[in-house]
């Protein structure tokens, strides 16, 4: 007599689906990345902001300052450059490789207009720190109130 191990009566077939409920059970309650607040992109990038301005910093190993360029058009910020390729030695071959090279890009938009003229960049040990100054056309302004 030929049996089938995963027949839709059998107890296998009800074990799986038990798995696979399981699994999804499992799976269901994760938060995706998005969700989660998390990006990937490189360079690695934190952002946060006060009334006077922004302040990024991102992480860039490995990275040449003059490789780097900074742009700011209005409430948008632009970091990209790029990271050269270690060279191996004759007769070297990666046993891993993570580290990724070549060009990159990142640019999102800040909560507020920003004073370009007034940007400053430092880079130290591998970090790169933007101080992005509010523009003072987008500053909040405080209204006196009259009484009579």
């Amino acid at each position: 007599m030929l049996q089938y191990p995963f027949r839709r009566t059998g107890s296998s077939w009800l074990e799986m689906e038990r798995l696979r409920r399981e699994m999804n059970r499992l799976f269901s309650g994760m938060a995706s990345e998005a969700e989660a607040g998390v990006t990937t992109g490189y360079p690695a990038m934190n952002v946060w902001a006060n009334e006077d301005g922004a302040i990024v910093t991102a992480e860039l190993p490995g990275v040449a300052p003059e490789e780097m360029d900074i742009s700011v058009v209005e409430d948008t910020l632009t970091v990209s450059g790029s990271r050269e390729p270690v060279e191996l030695e004759e007769g070297e071959v990666y046993h891993r490789r993570e580290r990724g090279c070549g060009k990159f890009t990142r640019s999102f938009r800040l909560p507020f207009q920003i004073a370009a003229d007034q940007v400053e960049a430092v880079f130290k040990k591998g970090v790169l720190q933007i101080s992005l100054p509010r523009s003072e056309e987008d500053k909040p302004k405080k209204i006196s109130v009259k009484s009579s």
